[in-house]
């Protein structure tokens, strides 16, 4: 069983103790639990993290001002290049640290997935999910919350699938917000010139600015027009 395993090679190491303590909950799942954490922690949760840009990107566009909407929607964009960024930054990382995946160290894993050859830390879905989840919470905070609790979610389920250790997952949130936060300042700077100059184009700038349509007020009384009385007496002449 998985833990009898983790204390026969984990030690006092807490990142193994952890990995098989997570890792052994397979044990209790039906085999479609499993095939679905592998679709969610591979696919699904990227997935669901792209739909909740967008539905801050078509939040961001109803703004009052093509000033404000430039800038709240260069935030939005900032999350995807973000997640990008980072993983080129994880790259040398990787190549650097060279820690294999913990499937090859350490006997008694569940692998819920194959083919996971390359090495672990750090994790590049970690990675790309918090940067994305950082990168939403500073455009807009309640959608952040929803895209950094997605980001957690990704992170348990590398380690529930076997394929991550619980540290490389931390070392990814790290990366991840590192990289949406400090860059942060240089992406506005950079973003909202180019959205606002794609706000006043025409049909293209309704991808940056597309303000709601103005209603009256409750109670408001729409005056009629005013007449010119000349102009009145011309006509019945």
């Amino acid at each position: 069983m998985a833990g009898l395993e983790a204390i026969e090679s984990s030690g006092s190491n807490p990142d193994v103790t952890l990995l098989y303590d997570i890792n052994g909950l397979t044990d209790a799942t039906p085999g479609w639990a499993d095939r679905l954490m592998e679709f969610v922690g591979e696919y699904g949760i990227l997935l669901g993290l792209v739909l909740v840009v967008l539905w801050s990107w078509w939040g961001a566009r109803r703004r009052d001002t093509l000033d404000d909407a430039a800038s709240s929607v260069a935030a939005v964009v900032w999350a995807p290049l973000a997640a990008a960024v980072a993983i080129l930054v994880n790259v040398p990382i990787r190549g650097f640290v060279e820690r294999p995946r913990p499937f090859k160290d350490h006997e008694g894993l569940t692998v819920l997935i194959n083919g996971k050859n390359d090495f672990s830390f750090v994790s590049d879905h970690a990675t790309l999910a918090m940067a994305m989840g950082a990168a939403l919470f500073v455009a807009n905070r309640r959608l952040g919350l929803v895209g950094i609790g997605l980001a957690v979610l990704e992170g348990f389920c590398r380690v529930f699938m076997g394929v991550h250790y619980p540290t490389d997952v931390i070392g990814g949130f790290a990366l991840g917000t590192a990289v949406a936060l400090l860059l942060s300042p240089l992406a506005s700077a950079v973003l909202t010139p180019l959205a606002r100059a794609i706000g006043r184009t025409g049909r293209l700038g309704r991808l940056v600015w597309a303000p709601r349509p103005a209603t009256p007020e409750p109670g408001a009384v729409e005056l009629p027009e005013s007449r010119d009385p000349a102009a009145e007496r011309d006509l019945a002449a």
